[in-house]
């Protein structure tokens, strides 16, 4: 008996292992390559993050304004937020189901 507790396992950990017949992907491997699915892609992406932006502003707008008391404008900035979040829904229910 071996005194390794995996003994089919050299130390070698894979380099000249008989068994280990791909060292992985290829090259290109996660790369796009339909341009018009990728810009896309980019489009969406920079879509949901100007929304982002917008939202991480309305909060801090919102927030502030209600510590002031002017609860009217801070109702404003939570709608607006509310709208953000939807047109980010909708940008993602418009996109390709293979995205998801």
């Amino acid at each position: 008996m071996s005194d390794s507790r995996y003994p089919l396992i050299r130390a070698t950990s894979g380099y000249g292992d008989p068994r280990v017949r791909s060292t992985g992907p290829g090259p290109g491997a996660g790369a796009e390559t339909d341009p018009e699915r990728s810009a896309m892609l980019s489009g969406r992406v920079a879509l949901v993050l100007s929304i982002l932006v917008g939202q991480l502003w309305a909060i801090g707008v919102g927030l502030n304004a209600w510590m002031m008391g002017q609860t009217r404008t801070a109702w404003w900035t939570a709608v607006f937020s509310a709208a953000s979040f939807l047109v980010a829904l909708v940008a993602w229910r418009i996109g390709d189901r293979r995205d998801r």
